[in-house]
């Protein structure tokens, strides 16, 4: 990998991910539907991996979780299931900080050595790796059996008489019952929790409702809010323990960490944290699930993340076109919400807590999915990130149990994905074994994957917005298609995409302060269109629209290179087309 590559995030649950069962049972167990493994990550898939132009690989739920399958012959406490969401439980309710889900282990006793093989392989076949950090919660019953010698389990020595402590690892209902609307069991299977403590979810009670985070518990990291007082110095206990564990996992040669529910954590414990472990792992990067536009910049500058999600701004914005009547115009907005930052700003089109973008709740339909994705891929040079499927069309047709019928893919129980099923084939990876439309959306994925980093302009370039000097160009509706360039050096790319199930037309008006900004040459050239390779006489000027069709729900790119861009006033430009593909 180069350090200045634009990252490409392939996003996979390995229990998921890896798992050939093709008929798992809702709410199966481990022993019903089976569970991926990190071994079955070879080589040979990781290579079909990077083939897409992926630059790193998020391996979600690596760190030991809750889960309600017995392990305790392996000396891992078992967990309560009525505190655990699903039969293979979240992967964001944290058991053991230090240790490996035993879950994706074919071995559970050596699950570190296989996830250390799998960071080989992973960095062998020219990839990053990326796992979680989950700093604002944790399982309601955490307990770690992995941690080094002279590390203290959370919640040991707690004042728990008190709603807060500046040193306490929770927050506490003090003489009062953990009673959630929720049912416990009875007996000697109840689970039984007194004091209770507060919930992940900012919920401050004893009495969380079933749709609260129930199953995890908040960690204080110094914010009092009883009062809303803050306590940072001296640092607190739970900041040196929470180092701890970024520097336990950093040593075993990852490369970033995507860190859940980030904007929930002080951005001073961020600032402290992050300028650590850059002191002794400065290629490690740090990716912020943050949903707070406001807190943007105080999470970049001050917080010292990477990266941000941009769930709220970009990503909400191109399913409102998608589906909720919302003009593609509104695009421009997005950009200069996040101006000055923009190469900051993670982009997607799915993950483990959206629904799919081809499922019945989004756009019903993957292969309507090249205008998003060519914005989500190519707005800026901050990352992209895929989920795994994603690229095969996965529409979530299955309630798998704890996860009902909800358009999403389940991280809650022991399950299959059936497009990644169809193509890993037992680490195949066998092309050959998709449909027709799931070959041609996954070739488009990974032409425009790709791109990313094979194109300057993309991975490098400057963004220039074209819809102000096109909103009243009878030629483009504002509220179907969205224009612009990206431009490195002697490159430049004219990118138009179109919401719209009905084929336009475009003459594209570029202005003069284009020219001037990016230093763009005026006159003919042949342009080749990067998605299709088409190749097509095309014109250069502030005085001459640029004219391009553009199919329905389609894009183009076309790149120029400026050095094949002649004057005007030369007419020997020959008209060189390639009408292999009519678009």
């Amino acid at each position: 990998m180069m350090n200045n590559d634009k990252t490409v995030i392939y996003q996979m649950l390995p229990r998921l991910f890896a798992n050939m069962n093709d008929h798992c049972v809702p709410n199966g167990t481990i022993q019903q539907n089976g569970s991926g493994k990190m071994n079955d990550i070879t080589s040979t898939v990781l290579r079909k991996i990077k083939d897409m132009g992926i630059t790193h690989v998020w391996y979600t739920g690596i760190i030991e979780h809750s889960n309600q399958t017995d392990y305790s012959r392996y000396g891992i406490r078992r967990d309560n299931p009525y505190v655990v969401k699903g039969k293979a439980g979240s992967p964001y309710a944290i058991k053991d900080y230090y240790d490996v889900d035993p879950d994706i282990a074919v071995n559970v006793n050596e699950r570190i050595d296989e996830f250390e093989a799998l960071v080989d392989r992973t960095h062998d076949n020219g990839m990053g790796v990326i796992i979680d950090f989950v700093p604002n919660h944790v399982s309601r019953q955490y307990l770690s059996d992995a941690k080094p010698r002279g590390v203290e389990d959370f919640g040991v020595g707690d004042d728990r008489n008190r709603f807060f402590e500046r040193n306490n690892n929770f927050y506490y209902i003090p003489h009062q019952l953990f009673a959630p609307g929720i049912d416990l069991g009875e007996g000697k299977d109840a689970y039984v929790e007194f004091p209770a403590k507060a919930s992940g979810n900012d919920c401050f009670t004893a009495f969380p409702s079933k749709n609260d985070w129930y199953e995890t518990v908040k960690l204080n990291y110094g914010v009092d809010y009883g009062d809303g007082s803050r306590h940072f110095y001296p640092i607190p206990r739970t900041w040196f323990q929470m180092l701890d564990i970024l520097l336990y996992w950093a040593e075993k040669g990852i490369d970033g960490f995507r860190c859940d529910m980030a904007h929930m954590v002080p951005v001073e414990f961020w600032q402290w944290a992050v300028t650590n472990v850059k002191e002794r792992y400065p290629h490690v990067i740090f990716i912020a699930e943050i949903y707070d536009v406001a807190l943007y910049r105080d999470f970049i500058t001050y917080g010292k993340f990477d990266y941000l999600y941009d769930k709220v701004n970009l990503y909400d914005t191109l399913r409102g076109i998608q589906c909720h009547n919302v003009s593609a115009a509104q695009l421009t907005n997005c950009w200069q919400t996040v101006d000055g930052i923009g190469d900051k700003m993670l982009n997607f089109l799915e993950n483990h807590d959206e629904q799919r973008f081809g499922s019945k709740y989004y756009a019903g339909d993957p292969s309507l999915v090249i205008p998003s994705l060519v914005i989500s891929a190519f707005f800026s040079t901050g990352p992209m990130m895929i989920y795994a499927g994603q690229e095969l069309g996965e529409q979530a047709l299955d309630a798998e149990g704890f996860s009902g019928y909800d358009g999403r893919t389940t991280i809650f129980d022991y399950w299959s994905i059936p497009t990644v099923r169809r193509w890993f084939n037992g680490g195949k990876c066998n092309d050959d074994l998709l449909t027709g439309n799931e070959r041609w959306l996954r070739d488009k994925y990974r032409t425009i994957l790709r791109m990313c980093n094979t194109e300057k302009a993309i991975s490098a370039g400057r963004f220039f917005d074209l819809m102000y000097v096109n909103y009243d160009n009878p030629t483009l509706n504002p509220h179907r298609q969205y224009v612009f360039l990206r431009s490195y050096a002697d490159e430049t790319l004219v990118v138009a995409v179109n919401f719209s199930g009905e084929p336009c037309n475009l003459h594209i008006n570029i202005p003069g302060h284009a020219f001037d900004v990016l230093s763009l040459p005026k006159g003919d050239c042949v342009a080749t269109e990067l998605l299709s390779k088409d190749m097509m006489r095309k014109t250069l000027s502030p005085d001459s629209p640029f004219v391009t069709e553009v199919g329905p729900n389609d894009a183009v790119v076309w790149k120029i290179k400026h050095k094949n861009v002649l004057p005007q006033d030369k007419k020997s430009l020959p008209d060189r087309r390639n009408n292999a593909k009519k678009r």
